[in-house]
Formats: structure tokens, C-alpha cells, sequence
């Protein structure tokens, strides 16, 4: 593996494994991993933003058993860049090449690691001595150390330090040094051991192993008196409330009466522990620079009017006041239009942490009130651990995914955000572990969504909601020069504009490559791109390119088809024009607008409507309505006066896999049983949404903007749009709406003087 994208990720919190190693690591849920797989073995970290050592341990599953995976490690990665997902985030990674080594130091620093290991595996008990010979047989310095490292008994962040260390000289005398610290500590602990022994007598046999426990932590200075000062003076020296700190002190006096063999010692530590950890007080300064806020976010996205107009507005009225609850926002739209990405942009422009809360999938209560402590395993709910990774009380915390929040027998969580998210009581919400008011009014919370139609109407009504619509060519274009490309060779170690996609590549690549409203697809496309750039350099290398870059590379268009293959989507995704039968009407979903097609056919039989394609209730009933209108005003649409006479009617809608619902499609519908019965085909440019009534009305809809990208995605020309639905009009880029025409209609004959190739003579069209 050079470089590698989503490879999951264990993430472990107290052990690394080394290469030469092998594991069972348990997995908390069903995941896709099969014998062979590559994954990688992180120790965790609070210190970076990845939340794990950079650096980490290269395996491959050897066997899959009942909770988890068999692994063995062979090698060392670079994460760039973690994922996280559940049961197991995913990561890019680079895998660090071996390096050798030799030489006198070498030679003398593993004579001494052998020496220390033979002596620390006589102190081990049940050490086998076939496993020393292993160890003494390796003569490659860096395996050497690995394995020694990994069979020797050490504390994570020392076996960790062993892992970064990539020249094997640096890594043997870190082992060394470990070897050296591991053997006093076991010579010391046989001491006590011994002495221990001498001062039992046989009524005092059943306290043994406290004694040790004791006499072990006297030794190193770390008993649990020393910790419970420590923990004190941390709670002394927080800004508490005062009714807070009142029952702080309480439950310090309660755990110093408490016997020592008491398990309640235990849960009133970890929650003093808890409450020690949360930022009380601690507040970042907010930077209320509304020129340099719009510079920040104007460089890191393109368009997003109204979301940066909000952003602006709430600092330019808190620097005015000086002070203001935190707005809940809700920024909604399809995967890949960078919600989470904006959040991270508003706390920059802010000068505050950013922690993201991912609810994707949370079904218990608890993780959002915190655990009750009345059980084992106890812990805050994830706002308080939010707010404990932030250190700090007015963080940006982005609430990702809130609209996939489910519902169990543990509770309904989207009920407990009603508190976290209401201005009127977040500031003394209260966590069921802590069981002390948290002040959440300085908190910004911005949430994120694809769909709020599953979010309950209590919950939607506390969010002020912003939409993020799906992209236009042109924008997707400018995203990818400014921030995809630089970023994606980067990834793949290309040097920064040392090779450009020209004008008409990039087109290319936007428009023959990509189909979807966000850009996520379209940085696949320029990965791929960028992987094929990377074999070019690695076996074609020339004396005058530096490592790492390629000269003055442009890509041009012609090329796009050897690096992605031919073109994935036609300009225009039009049906054949010339038969009769067939709109196109345009739909919403929750990861951005599409043109579906509704076809119909008529055949011999009794009357009959025929419906498939997995269409919902509303609109079945929408194709009867339709169908009824079509008989009931036959005479003025151009059909024969019985026009199911001797017939029967099949609508069908393609991709019959999908389920389909909603009044959009009345006219659409409409349209094309009108272009069936009366043989008269529908313009293939055209594209329509609008719900029909039995009065021949057109309702407005909703969806526009993401109805009208998509339809101009796939070559459209001209959209008929009820003309209650024209102020939607203007959240709809500039360039898109001058690129069609578009059509305002009232009634269903205005529909099909617009969209019929030869609308009858006899249609009658209200001036």
C-alpha cells in the first residue's frame, strides 16, 4: 500500500501493537471486513486533530471471529486524513517504507537489548523460553525491536514513541531505555513482593493482594491519597457556581469517609473526575470582525449567500450588544455540499473551538443526557463531552446528522434535544450524570440535515433553518480550481501547482463525470486523476524533477478519457422526443433534485389504469385525478371523447426499485396521459413539476431550486413551474435561470400549450 483510502481504522485507547504482532480486536457492531483486509491499529489521542497518533500499525486480518477480527501487523502508515463513522472510522493513509540499518552501534545496542530481555524473562513468571530463543534468533535491527517491544510489558505512550521511531538505530535504543526501566521496576516489585511476605501471618492471608497494591503504589509515589489531593486541588481551583460548588464539597467529605473496599469510592471519584474536566468559566474570545469573518467564509466557500449572511449578522448584533444566546441553525441540504465544512469555516471566522457531535444512527436517550449513575459504565451524554473536548464554554458545536436520529426502547433522543437546542432553557440543561445545571446559552449549535421531514415539528421549530442547495456546473467547477485540486495533490504527494487541469478538462471531468448536487463525487474523479499522475511520475522519473512534483504538467481535455475512461453521463439525458407518452417531470430528494421520466402506454382491454414503478399513495391518487380531468375535458384537449374506450392505460415510472411519492408529478402525469390519448409527443427539452387538482389548477410545490439545477444538470432547455412557485425562482443561480426558459403556468391547458410539439387547435388557454 502506498496511499489508500477508506481502510478501517481500530482505534485503541490503552495498547499499540507493533509490527511482528498479532491480536484479537474486538468490533462493537457488523462491519465488512473479510480475511485479508488491511486495517490499521491507532492509539488514540486528544493532543491532535485526527484524535489519534498519527502514526500507526499496518495489519491484515487473518481470521474473523464471534465480536471481532484476528489481526496481525506487519507494517507502519501515515494517517492523513480519519473519517469517522460507526462501528469503525475509516482513513487515508500512506504506508512508511522499512528502513535498514547497520553498523558497530547497532550491533552493541542489540547485544544489550538481548541481555535485558533475558534478564526481565526470568523475572516474568510463565514466560516460555522458546519465545526468548525467537526473540535472539532475529538478526534484522529494526524486527528485532519491534518484537521485543511487543512482547515486553510497557506503558502505550512508550510503545507508541517505539512505533514513530522509523530508523531502526533511534528505535533500538528506545527499546533499550524501556528494556532498562522495565527491569528495575520488576526488581523493585520482587523486593516488595518479598517483603510483603515476610510481615504476613495467616490471619492477615485474605489482605494480600491490598497489601502489595499498597505497598507497590508507597513505592512509586502514586497511591490514592496522592491522587485524591491532585483531584482536589483541580476542583479548588475551578470558577464554580455556587450552588455547584456546594455539591462539589459534599461529595469530596462524602468520598473521604468512605472505606477504602467500598465500590461506591470508585463512581464518586470518576464523577469528581468529570466535573474536575469541564471548561466552568473558561470562555474563548470571539472574534467580532465582521469584515474578516466575510473574508474567512467568502475563502472557503463559493456562493452560500444566505448562510453567510446569517453568520454576518449574528456577529455584527453581538459586537453591537455585546452579548447574545447562541442561535440554533440548521443547515440543510444534499450529501457533499459542505455543511460540516462550513461549520468549521463559522467557528474559524469566530475564533472558536469547533467539536462535532455526530447523531447519525444515536437511538438511546442517554447519549444525549448522559447515563445515570446507577450502573457500571456510567458516563456524561455527548454535549457535556463536547463541551470537555472544546475546553471551553462557547464552542461551535456542529450536531451532524440530526434528521437520523432514531427512536428505541432506551428513549427518544431528538425529544432530549428539545432542552439542548431551546434558547429559553440550554442554559441550565442538565446531564444525568453530572446532575448539575451546564450553561449551553453560549454555545453556537449548528446542526445538519438531508431530509427534515423526519425531524419532529417541536424540535424543527427551535432551529432557524438554512438550506445549502445543490451545486451548478460552473460552481462545481470553481470549487474543484480552488480547493479540490490543491488538496487531492497534496494527498498524493504531488507538489502544489505543479500540475493543472486545463478549462475544458475540468469541464469535462464536471459534466462527463459527475451527476450528483454536492462535490463529493467529483473529488473521487480528481483522486483518481491524481493517482494516475502519481504512477506517471513514479516510473518515468527525469533528473531535473524534484521528489514529490511533476513539471509544469497540464492535463487536457482529450486526456480525461485515459485517466477516468469514456464519459459516464451524456450532455443531455433526454428521451426519444418522437413518441408520444413520455414527460419528464422533476422530483426532490434528500440528496438533491432529478428529472424522472413517467411513461405511458395503451393497449387493448376494458378501461383500465395501470400503475407501477413503486409509486406511494399520493401519487397513485395523482395519476387518478389526472386521468379523470383528461376524461372530463376531453373535448377540449384533443382526445377522442371516450378515451378509454376499448382500452387500458399502463403509467410507469423507471427505476422501479425506488419508491416514489408526492403531488409533484400531477401535471407531469397530466401531460403525458394527454400526450398518449391524443398521439401528440411532449418536447424532449422541456421539464415540468406542479400538483394537479380535478379543476384543471396547477398548485405550487416545493423543491424549486434543487428541481431547476437538475434539470439544467442534464441539458434541459425550458421548465414549466406553477406561477406561485416564481419567488422560489430567486434563490436559483443567476446563470441558470438565464440559461432556460422558464414557464409560469396557472392551469393544466397552459401546461400543455407549453409542452405538447402541437398542442390541439381546440385547447383552450385562459388569457
Amino acid at each position: 500500500m502506498t496511499t489508500q483510502s477508506s481502510i478501517p481504522v481500530f482505534v485503541l485507547d490503552d495498547a499499540v501493537l507493533l509490527p511482528g504482532g498479532v491480536a484479537r480486536l474486538e468490533v462493537a457492531g457488523e462491519v465488512s471486513l473479510r480475511e485479508g483486509s488491511q486495517v490499521l491499529v491507532a492509539l488514540s489521542s486528544e493532543e491532535t486533530d485526527l484524535g489519534v497518533h498519527a502514526i500507526a500499525s499496518l495489519g491484515t486480518v487473518r481470521s474473523i471471529i464471534e465480536g471481532g477480527v484476528i489481526v496481525s501487523v506487519g507494517g507502519r502508515a501515515r494517517i492523513l486524513e480519519l473519517d469517522e463513522s460507526e462501528p469503525l472510522p475509516f482513513a487515508q493513509a500512506s504506508e512508511l517504507p522499512v528502513q535498514t540499518a547497520a553498523g558497530t552501534e547497532i550491533e552493541a545496542l542489540m547485544h544489550e537489548a538481548r541481555r535485558l530481555a533475558g534478564e526481565i524473562f526470568q523475572l516474568l513468571p510463565g514466560m516460555p523460553a522458546e519465545a526468548l530463543q525467537h526473540l535472539t534468533s532475529l538478526r534484522e535491527p529494526g524486527a528485532f525491536a519491534d518484537l521485543l517491544a511487543h512482547a515486553v510489558p510497557a506503558e502505550p505512550a512508550e510503545k507508541q514513541k517505539v512505533l514513530e521511531a522509523l530508523e531502526p538505530t533511534e528505535r533500538l535504543r528506545l527499546v533499550v531505555t524501556m528494556l532498562a526501566r522495565r527491569r528495575e521496576t520488576l526488581k523493585v516489585a520482587q523486593d516488595i513482593e518479598g517483603q510483603v511476605q515476610k510481615s504476613v501471618g495467616k490471619a492477615e492471608r485474605e489482605h494480600i493482594l491490598r497489601r502489595k497494591l499498597q505497598a507497590i503504589q508507597h513505592e512509586l509515589g502514586e497511591g490514592e491519597e496522592a491522587e485524591q489531593d491532585t483531584l482536589a486541588e483541580q476542583l479548588k481551583a475551578l470558577t464554580l457556581p455556587e450552588d455547584i460548588r456546594k455539591t462539589v464539597d459534599k461529595e469530596m467529605a462524602r468520598l473521604a469517609k468512605l472505606p477504602e473496599s467500598s465500590p461506591e469510592r470508585s463512581v464518586s471519584r470518576n464523577w469528581l473526575q468529570a466535573i474536575a474536566e469541564l471548561p466552568w468559566g473558561t470562555l474563548s474570545e470571539d472574534d467580532l470582525d465582521v469584515e474578516n469573518a466575510r473574508k474567512v467564509l467568502d475563502a472557503d466557500h463559493r456562493g452560500l449567500a444566505k448562510v453567510k449572511k446569517r453568520v454576518l449578522q449574528f456577529l455584527a448584533v453581538r459586537k453591537l450588544r455585546g452579548d447574545l444566546r447562541g442561535p440554533i441553525l440548521v443547515l440543510v441540504g444534499p450529501p457533499g455540499v459542505g455543511k460540516t465544512s462550513l461549520g468549521q469555516s463559522v467557528a474559524r471566522a469566530m475564533g472558536r473551538k469547533f467539536v462535532r457531535v455526530s447523531l447519525g444512527g444515536v437511538r438511546d436517550e442517554a447519549e444525549i443526557r448522559g447515563h445515570r449513575r446507577t450502573y457500571v459504565g456510567a458516563m456524561p451524554g455527548r454535549i457535556a463531552q463536547a463541551l470537555k473536548r472544546a475546553g471551553t464554554n462557547n464552542p461551535v458545536v456542529m450536531l451532524d446528522e440530526i434528521d437520523k436520529v432514531g427512536q428505541s426502547a432506551m428513549g427518544d433522543p431528538s425529544a432530549a434535544l428539545l432542552e439542548v437546542l431551546d434558547p429559553e432553557q440550554n442554559h441550565a440543561f442538565v446531564d444525568h450524570y453530572l446532575e448539575v445545571p451546564l450553561d449551553l446559552s453560549r454555545v453556537l449549535f449548528i446542526a445538519t440535515a438531508n431530509d427534515l421531514s423526519t425531524v419532529p415539528p417541536a424540535l424543527r421549530d427551535r432551529m432557524e433553518i438554512l438550506e445549502i442547495p445543490s451545486y451548478t456546473l460552473d460552481e462545481k467547477a470553481d470549487i474543484a480550481r480552488t480547493h479540490l485540486w490543491n488538496k487531492q495533490l497534496e494527498a498524493h504527494g504531488l507538489a502544489k501547482d505543479s500540475v493543472t487541469l486545463s478549462a475544458e478538462a475540468m469541464a469535462r471531468v464536471v459534466s462527463g463525470h459527475t451527476r450528483e448536487a454536492g462535490v463529493r463525487g467529483l473529488e473521487k474523479r480528481l483522486a483518481e486523476i491524481c493517482r494516475a499522475l502519481a504512477v506517471e511520475q513514479a516510473v518515468e522519473p527525469t533528473g531535473e524533477q524534484s521528489k514529490g512534483s511533476l513539471q509544469k504538467r497540464v492535463v487536457s481535455a482529450d486526456e480525461i478519457e485515459t485517466f477516468l475512461g469514456p464519459d459516464r453521463f451524456e450532455d443531455e439525458a433526454r428521451e426519444d422526443g418522437s413518441m408520444p407518452g413520455i414527460a419528464a417531470g422533476l422530483a426532490w430528494t434528500p440528496v438533491g433534485g432529478e428529472v424522472l421520466y413517467i411513461e405511458t402506454l395503451r393497449m387493448p382491454g376494458t378501461g383500465k389504469l395501470i400503475l407501477s414503478g413503486q409509486l406511494g399513495e399520493v401519487m397513485q391518487e395523482s395519476a387518478r385525478a389526472a386521468l379523470s380531468y383528461v376524461q372530463a375535458n376531453a373535448s377540449t384537449l384533443g382526445v377522442p371523447a371516450k378515451p378509454l374506450e376499448g382500452i387500458d392505460v399502463h403509467v410507469h415510472v423507471p427505476a422501479g426499485g425506488t419508491p416514489k411519492d408526492g403531488p409533484s408529478a400531477g401535471v407531469t402525469l397530466f401531460t403525458a396521459l394527454v400526450s398518449l390519448l391524443s398521439d401528440v409527443p411532449v418536447r424532449s427539452d422541456t421539464a415540468m413539476t406542479g400538483e394537479a387538482t380535478l379543476r384543471g389548477r396547477v398548485l405550487p410545490v416545493g423543491g424549486i431550486k434543487e428541481k431547476v439545477l437538475a434539470a439544467h444538470r442534464l441539458g434541459m432547455k425550458r421548465i414549466i413551474l406553477p406561477r406561485a412557485c416564481a419567488k422560489d425562482l430567486r434563490d436559483v443561480p443567476e446563470e441558470t435561470r438565464n440559461a432556460l426558459e422558464i414557464v409560469l403556468v396557472d392551469r393544466m391547458e397552459e401546461v400543455l400549450a407549453a409542452a405538447l410539439v402541437k398542442p390541439a387547435a381546440q385547447l383552450r388557454v385562459a388569457a
